[in-house]
């Protein structure tokens, strides 16, 4: 019987960890596969080298955190308020994994400060997720502007929250975060 391998997934997820905790440069492929617990050989059967990797820790956060979760905020039908609140259902619960968590998604954010190439792809993430939130908030807001700033605030809630530091009048960041959602889909 033949060994088992490491599953392509697998790789590119403990990539986008490492991606989290120390930047691209963090992302080696010797380390990759001592946290897999594999020898680094198992790589070159997914992957041609390290930037192969590294693209496709790009394609699959950018598929995650935009098309699947607009695909998923969309299946269970309804009302455009229904979807939102779907959709924030889902980013409070994808907070955690590799591939969506909000380290990751500043990971990227920080590496685009750097990269012409991920800027760009974080540009085209953005605006999709930006243009969603748009026809959401279209279907019962019918001014141009507050549709934009109820975009925006959704959108910035996301990434914002997490370098604040401040108290909330005796309520939870949680508590205010779930009046935030029911403000906006009023």
């Amino acid at each position: 019987m033949g060994a088992i391998r490491t599953p392509r997934e697998k790789w590119i997820e403990e990539g986008l960890r490492a991606l989290a905790a120390g930047g691209p440069e963090a992302v080696r492929i010797e380390l990759l596969a001592q946290a897999l617990g594999v020898s680094k050989g198992g790589f070159y059967g997914y992957f041609r080298n390290r930037d192969a990797l590294l693209a496709e820790m790009l394609d699959t956060w950018e598929r995650e955190v935009t098309e699947a979760v607009i695909e998923q905020a969309e299946d269970g039908g309804g009302d455009a308020r229904a979807r939102l609140a779907r959709l924030f259902a889902i980013v409070a619960a994808a907070s955690d994994g590799a591939v969506t968590s909000v380290t990751a998604e500043l990971a990227v954010r920080e590496w685009a400060r750097r990269d012409e190439a991920v800027a760009e792809r974080l540009r085209r993430v953005d605006n999709r997720r930006m243009d969603y939130l748009r026809s959401l908030y279209r279907s019962f807001c019918a001014d141009e502007d507050e549709v934009e700033v109820r975009a925006l605030l959704t959108f910035s809630s996301r990434i914002g929250t997490r370098f604040m530091a401040a108290d909330h009048g005796g309520r939870s960041r949680q508590e205010v975060m779930l009046l935030a959602r029911e403000w906006l889909t009023r």
